[in-house]
């Protein structure tokens, strides 16, 4: 586990007319960066987006369909596990999770089953120059 990177596992209500998911609450300690943009990404099969990181921005990722790998490495010189790597699955089938991904952690996405939906949350608005 990369030190910072936080994974909340979900609860899932269901019953015979589907399902009911929170995700993150304004009172979450996972959530206590802050609120800044809220995105939504649609990749479709063998899609790969990486590899980048922020200097300030934290990112809380959900995968509402399709399956997509997650790769993480930690450039954070004088963390304690700089350089270490995390690679995941996220998405159908897979347990029900959000990750919060910190800044100075590079993260990139393959689309395994497509077409995959990924909601997600950035502390800040989006700026070029953080990353």
């Amino acid at each position: 586990m990369i030190d910072g990177v936080v994974i909340k596992n979900l609860t899932t209500h269901t019953d015979e007319r589907g399902f009911f998911r929170e995700i993150i609450r304004s009172t979450d300690d996972f959530f206590k960066e802050g609120f800044g943009q809220w995105s939504h990404s649609l990749m479709y099969n063998g899609v790969i987006k990486a590899w980048h990181w922020h200097k300030l921005q934290t990112d809380w990722w959900y995968v509402a369909t399709g399956v997509m790998r997650v790769g993480l490495c930690d450039m954070r010189e004088g963390s304690k596990t700089y350089k270490k790597t995390m690679d995941f699955l996220m998405g159908d089938n897979q347990p029900a999770q959000a990750i919060m991904i910190p800044p100075g952690i590079a993260h990139g996405c393959k689309t395994v089953q497509g077409p995959v939906n990924l909601l997600y949350i950035t502390s800040r608005i989006y700026d070029p120059k953080d990353e």
